[in-house]
């Protein structure tokens, strides 16, 4: 990508997610605990599964991706963040800001498309149980977390590569906490309708697609589960999609207000909480949800509590 031939904007200030100085050191404390919640829980359940035999089955394994792309996710937000909290301007370069947006796209794609891998993964284990070993073998686990990644990276390629062509000649500031598609292009004054349309069918197709995906998966799984007789039985399938739906909640309410809202509704504080749940928020939660909702994650972890790590 040549940047410099299509911007005169060499660095960029992100307004930042309050201007006001009293919160200032209040919100750097409070995101600082977040990061260190989110970084112990996420690197703490892939610990867990990597060690724990019992866990060691397609649907932990689709976990402890979603784990490590939840860590890198907020790792491309929060650092930043926090820096910005203790600056007077928020300051970033052109090509740093970039990086940000590629890395962010890229994981956020990633994210959704981990949660619909799983969902396909449970609608196996429910609905077609007997054959779920030989479905969800080693090879097309691999096979699915390898798709994950290229879409991902190939969505972060086609959102960075348009966002870095356009020209910022006017006002540099960003009016948010990080380098995103939507406050970007509204401070673009070479701004292309058609391409933009084009970049946001792109954003609709991997929310939609995933989220069609996700609700057939589960109308199956739902219509599975209530053919089974036994109340005990229809307990326990629902409990093993309790989490994940969860997750799928709250990840997909947010994005969809944040990118999906009326053109007249436009509320940059709105914005900009709904991207805290989604960007930091979630991927603090999703280990709480997967461990405190997961009746084999408690069992292991109280396991190698019990008995010890190595022995």
């Amino acid at each position: 990508m040549d940047i410099g031939n299509h911007s005169s904007v060499n660095e960029f200030i992100l307004e930042g997610l309050t201007d006001e100085p009293g919160l200032q050191i209040p919100l750097f404390l409070l995101f600082l605990f977040i990061y260190i919640i989110s970084m112990a829980g996420n690197l703490g359940l892939v610990f867990l599964i990597s060690i724990s035999s019992q866990l060691h089955t397609p649907m932990y394994y689709f976990l402890s991706n979603l784990s490590f792309i939840d860590l890198c996710y907020f790792s491309v937000i929060i650092p930043k963040m926090l820096v910005n909290f203790m600056s007077e301007k928020n300051f970033t370069s052109f090509p740093e800001c970039m990086v940000q947006l590629f890395f962010f796209c890229f994981f956020g794609i990633d994210d959704s498309y981990m949660l619909t891998a799983m969902a396909y993964d449970r609608y196996v284990a429910i609905c077609n149980p007997l054959l779920y070993n030989i479905t969800m073998s080693h090879r097309v686990c691999f096979l699915l977390i390898t798709v994950v990644y290229i879409v991902g990276a190939i969505g972060g390629l086609v959102h960075t590569s348009y966002i870095s062509s356009r020209s910022f000649c006017g006002t540099n500031v960003i009016l948010h906490y990080f380098c995103d598609i939507l406050p970007l292009l509204s401070i673009s004054c070479s701004r292309d309708y058609t391409k933009e349309l084009l970049v946001m069918i792109l954003v609709s197709f991997n929310v939609f697609i995933c989220a069609i995906a996700i609700f057939l998966s589960y109308a199956f799984i739902l219509s599975s589960i209530l053919c089974i007789h036994s109340a005990e039985g229809r307990a326990k399938a629902f409990s093993t999609c309790s989490s994940h739906l969860a997750a799928v909640g709250v990840f997909y309410g947010s994005i969809i207000f944040m990118y999906f809202k009326p053109p007249s509704v436009s509320d940059t504080t709105q914005e900009k909480v709904a991207s805290v749940f989604y960007t930091t928020v979630i991927p603090m939660l999703n280990p709480l949800i997967y461990s405190l909702r997961n009746k084999d994650v408690k069992e292991a972890l109280k396991k190698i509590l019990t008995n010890g790590i190595f022995s």
